[in-house]
Parts: structure tokens; sequence; C-alpha cells
């Protein structure tokens, strides 16, 4: 089982933005396990918005949120897109 700074680590090798995983609210810390590894092998579709990836993440952990980040550490909102939210971190 996977710590939980191993999945958000290899969220932003996939993905190509930071997040933090919460729970009931609260961040979850680094050294909690996971049940499984983030299953994706490719990125999400530049095309697709913040809210429909986070829908993506719960139906591997149900149970489980999270925080998606912009380079300066602003939070991404639900509507933007994952291509603006990567584009910050070039």
């Amino acid at each position: 089982m996977p710590k939980v700074s191993i999945v958000e680590k290899r969220i932003f090798e996939i993905e190509g933005f930071q997040v933090d995983i919460v729970k009931d609210g609260k961040n979850v810390r680094g050294d909690m396990q996971l049940p499984k590894q983030y299953e994706a092998e490719r990125m999400t579709r530049n095309s697709m918005t913040v809210g429909d990836w986070k829908n993506k993440f719960q139906s591997q952990f149900p149970g489980y949120d999270t925080i998606v980040y912009k380079n300066d550490g602003s939070i991404a909102n639900g509507q933007t897109k994952l291509a603006t939210v990567r584009d910050t971190y070039l």
C-alpha cells in the first residue's frame, strides 16, 4: 500500500500539477497509507476541468478528495481547464 506522499508525487509526474489529498476536509499526512496507487498511465486530457479530474480521482479513491494547485500556490477552482493549470507550471 503506497503512502500519500508517493501518490501525490505520481500524480505530479503524470498529470503535471501539484495536489494535496484530503479526507473530511483535512489534509492527509504524507506518511499515511492509501489502498492503491494512482492508476493513470497517461495525462488526463487538457480539455477536462479540474472538477472532472477530481471526480476521476474520487472514483479511484472513494472517501478522499484533492486540492489542485497552480504553480503560484493558489487553488485551481473546479471550472478551470487542466491545460490552464498545467500552463502555470511552464
